[in-house]
């Protein structure tokens, strides 16, 4: 099942006993925080959560698969999340107990 913002900002509201229109507004503002961050190609780092980051792909040689003709991929920038261990950690061990 998928998780939309809205179902998200509902969540923490419940959660925290804070309307939901200031929910959203905070979630806004971070998430306008974080492509600010992508932007100026800085990082975010959480501790115990991860890393929000800018990675440089290479440029490459790929093959267009109905003419089997080479094409050039460019390189580019990539917004990337680089979970930390103590999240992977975490994961691993809900999902894998709800057997």
């Amino acid at each position: 099942m998928t998780k939309t913002r809205s179902d998200i900002t509902v969540n923490i509201s419940k959660g925290t006993g804070i309307p939901v229109k200031e929910v959203r507004t905070v979630i806004e503002a971070f998430l306008e925080e974080v492509k600010e961050v992508y932007y100026s190609n800085n990082r975010i780092k959480f501790r115990g959560f991860g890393v929000f980051e800018n990675k440089f792909r290479k440029g490459r040689i790929g093959r267009n698969p109905r003419t089997n003709e080479e094409v050039k991929i460019p390189g580019r920038w990539m917004p990337t999340f680089k979970p930390s261990k103590v999240l992977k950690r975490e994961v691993e061990n809900k999902v894998f107990s709800k057997d």
